[in-house]
């Protein structure tokens, strides 16, 4: 396996597709020479020409209209969208027609389109460049979204999300860019969409989560299992379509359920992980579901305000403790 940073592997896994189909293209803001705003692009039109990637206009809607229509004829095309926020630009393309179109068609059309997109909370960026926006696209029928926490995930997400024959959007965490990771080489590395994995076994609480917010859960497992508290983490790696069986076999193993995410609260993600145990796992809960999130408030810019808006090791072992203190009886 290689060593590489969350950048080079998704570099990696897009020089891979891209020499391995020919119908794959890329489009974007400054993808070709500049070899993209965040560098996932670096040397690829050099290897591949300005003719499979390729520079676009400032319009994140022109882009993703462009790949709609592109993959309606045949291509593969993969757009790069600089920030989450951004994706804001797309929807129309994005959830009215992608979405759409294999339903509407009756079968007879596919939009094979990837969307790359970055997340840029936790560094600072503010409200227009911070939103965790995964819980809008997930609620459309027919986009899945995934959103690694690792080098290795990134890699075989992205692989499988090109080869996907309907619309992905695979978010980007800003502040895991330049994570490093054990990778598996070549294109054979491949990462299920809807497949979460146990990032950390246990037996005494499961805290699910994704993205960056997974590293900082990680980090608090650690701190309890300091105190004896064994935590199982589940990292969702996909949102949508949710990995159910995962969830509910890790909670009727501990019983207890904790969900992490940076997005907001109220109507996040963590809802439908809360509201999925409560349904089907009611039996196995011996407490209530807590959920760790980001305020209902804009992203601040100040490090002090941004370190206190999102979630962290501290408080994400805190809320796994107060679970297990409302055991019920």
């Amino acid at each position: 396996m290689a060593e590489l940073k969350m950048w080079q592997a998704v570099n990696t896994a897009l020089g891979e597709e891209l020499e391995r189909d020919a119908t794959v293209v890329l489009f974007g803001e400054d993808v070709g020479k500049a070899g993209g705003p965040f560098g996932a692009s670096r040397g690829l039109r050099d290897r591949f020409g300005a003719g499979r990637v390729r520079d676009t206009p400032i319009s994140e809607g022109a882009i993703t209209g462009l790949a709609v229509g592109a993959a309606m004829c045949g291509l593969r095309p993969v757009v790069e969208i600089m920030y989450f926020d951004f994706a804001t630009l797309a929807m129309d393309q994005l959830v009215n027609q992608a979405a759409k179109m294999r339903y509407m068609s009756g079968g007879a059309l596919s939009v094979p389109l990837t969307m790359l997109t970055f997340c840029g909370s936790g560094r600072g960026s503010g409200p227009q460049h911070s939103q965790s926006l995964e819980a809008w696209l997930a609620h459309v029928p027919g986009l899945s979204v995934v959103y690694p926490s690792t080098p290795a995930d990134a890699k075989g997400l992205l692989a499988s999300a090109i080869r996907s024959d309907d619309p992905v959007v695979f978010v980007e965490s800003s502040r895991l860019w330049t994570i490093r990771g054990e990778v598996p080489e070549g294109p054979e590395h491949i990462v299920p969409i809807g497949k979460a994995a146990i990032a950390r076994p246990g037996t005494d609480v499961t805290l699910v989560s994704w993205g960056w917010a997974a590293v900082r859960t990680l980090e608090a497992a650690e701190l309890l299992s300091a105190e004896g508290i064994d935590a199982e983490v589940v990292d969702l790696r996909t949102i949508s379509p949710l990995d159910e069986a995962a969830i509910l076999e890790s909670v009727g193993r501990t019983g207890h359920l904790v969900v992490v995410h940076d997005a907001a609260g109220p109507f996040g993600p963590g809802a439908e992980v809360a509201a999925l145990a409560a349904e089907h796992a009611f039996d196995a809960l011996q407490g209530p579901v807590a959920r760790v999130t980001a305020p209902f408030a804009p992203a601040p810019f100040a490090n002090q305000l941004e370190h206190a808006y999102y979630p962290t090791a501290e408080r994400i072992a805190g809320a796994a403790r107060a679970a297990l203190k409302e055991r019920v009886a």
